[in-house]
């Protein structure tokens, strides 16, 4: 049981950590992309980068985590 509650754990880690690696890395590059932009907006321009990526990478945080917990539950329906 140890064992499992350990795999368990780890795959949420690791699919959390990815999720803040993308989630991080998509908002910088929507970011870049806006500011690129021929005519850029005012709300483009008032963000605040480091805030916006924080963001992103707090979002990929979640839906990593949800992601794992939620294949970890059906992999455990499937055992039942």
């Amino acid at each position: 049981m140890v064992r499992k509650n350990t795999r368990f754990l780890i795959y949420i880690v690791a699919c959390s950590t990815i999720g803040v690696l993308v989630g991080g890395t998509a908002y910088s590059a929507e970011l870049n992309r806006c500011l690129d932009a021929a005519v850029p907006t005012n709300q483009c321009l008032t963000q605040d980068p480091v805030v916006r990526t924080l963001e992103g990478m707090t979002f990929g945080l979640i839906a990593g985590a949800g992601a794992a917990l939620g294949s970890t539950w059906q992999i455990w329906q499937k055992n039942k």
